[in-house]
């Protein structure tokens, strides 16, 4: 299926994996799983995946990955060598935070290329320096992001499958249908006509200081990631140790959790930015290309841009082909526009301030639609 093509870099080695659970194609009279499948779409896409694979457009530039770790790490010792040199005055205290923040947010991103087996031909290597940048350097489990995240981009934006949409309808209410479908049935676990304005206040800044550093813990400890745990327990080591040398433990608490909300904010509204005002609904069993084109949209392209998102940018085609190095989305991007023109799809892409704006406009609109349907059914 695509979706095993575009997870999966050694296709060999994984299908030796799934021979002795005996996964194989349905047979002819069997129901497909694709009902809605766009046969038309599907094949013109798989041309075109043959195209970027014959253009080597799916092999890593080493060297761009080489100077963005470089990057990561200079910023990480800047902002302890900051409070060294500068002392632990208001200033220093602020620069370091920002600094630290940058380098932690790239290091995201980093870690998510690796999570994505992009850096290296070989998986292994992925692995290995996965663990080291988002274990050591960030402070999470790397076998808990690739649990959720592999999740997300099968299943993007399908409600009960994607877990990046579980805050509905607990936390927020999502999508135009889900939202109205909340309202008919008096369901209400918070006042979602209220939810774009207490969303500033609450995913963006706690995502990472709350749910996310407990999680990551609960995860790794109860699916036994003993290795994650222990580079995990590094990262803590390694910041409380130095950090603490430097200043009281109160300061040292409160700069922690505020270079985590300050990470948290940048994160969520990036990542959020090209999910939430698209369609969310349950799964509606399309192929793989349809699924991913409506649940994506694109920013613009800048060197800032480029940089500040990671490359999340390209959303597009970060979801139609995952383990391409980032660096090649500006490539494949016009290939991508010019398969959605011809099959009437329409390719979004929008600056980077619209995009943050629409998150914003996709929550007050859910959230009217739900408070219609609660009080007029």
């Amino acid at each position: 299926q695509d979706a095993f093509v575009a997870f999966h870099v050694d296709k060999v080695l994984v299908s030796k994996y799934l021979k002795p659970l005996q996964i194989g194609e349905l047979a002819p009279d069997q129901p497909s799983i694709e009902p809605n499948k766009n046969e038309t779409l599907v094949k013109d896409f798989r041309e075109l995946r043959d195209t970027v694979e014959k253009t080597g457009l799916l092999e890593p530039n080493q060297l761009f990955f080489f100077l963005h770790l470089a990057h990561i790490l200079l910023l990480d010792s800047a902002a302890w060598l900051i409070l060294f040199y500068f002392g632990t005055s208001f200033m220093p205290f602020v620069v370091s935070l920002l600094v630290l923040t940058i380098s932690q947010v790239q290091a995201s991103w980093l870690q998510h290329d690796l999570g994505h087996l992009s850096v290296f031909r070989k998986t292994k290597w992925n692995h290995l320096l996965h663990k080291f940048v988002m274990c050591h350097l960030i402070g999470a489990s790397a076998k808990w992001w690739t649990l959720l995240h592999s999740q997300h981009h099968s299943k993007p934006n399908c409600f009960h499958k994607d877990p990046d949409i579980d805050m509905h309808p607990f936390l927020f209410t999502l999508g135009k249908k889900l939202s109205v479908e909340l309202g008919i049935k008096k369901k209400k676990y918070m006042p979602y006509n209220h939810q774009h304005k207490y969303f500033f206040i609450t995913l963006p800044p706690l995502l990472f200081p709350t749910y996310f550093h407990c999680h990551t813990f609960y995860i790794a400890y109860t699916k036994r990631y003993w290795a994650d745990l222990a580079w995990m327990m590094t990262f803590y080591i390694r910041f409380f140790y130095t950090y603490g040398s430097l200043l009281e433990i109160k300061s040292v608490l409160a700069y922690y959790f505020i270079f985590r909300m300050l990470e948290s904010s940048w994160f969520v509204w990036v990542s959020q930015m090209s999910h939430i005002p698209m369609d969310i609904y349950y799964d509606k069993n399309l192929d793989w290309v349809s699924t991913q084109l409506q649940a994506t949209c694109n920013v613009e392209q800048s060197l800032f841009n480029d940089w500040f998102t990671g490359h999340l940018n390209f959303q597009i085609e970060h979801h139609l082909f995952p383990t391409m190095p980032r660096h090649n989305y500006w490539k494949v991007a016009p290939l991508v526009k010019s398969l959605c023109a011809k099959h009437g799809i329409e390719y979004q892409c929008k600056p980077l301030l619209t995009a943050f704006a629409d998150i914003v406009h996709s929550l007050k609109s859910s959230g009217e639609l739900w408070l219609d349907a609660y009080l007029h059914k």
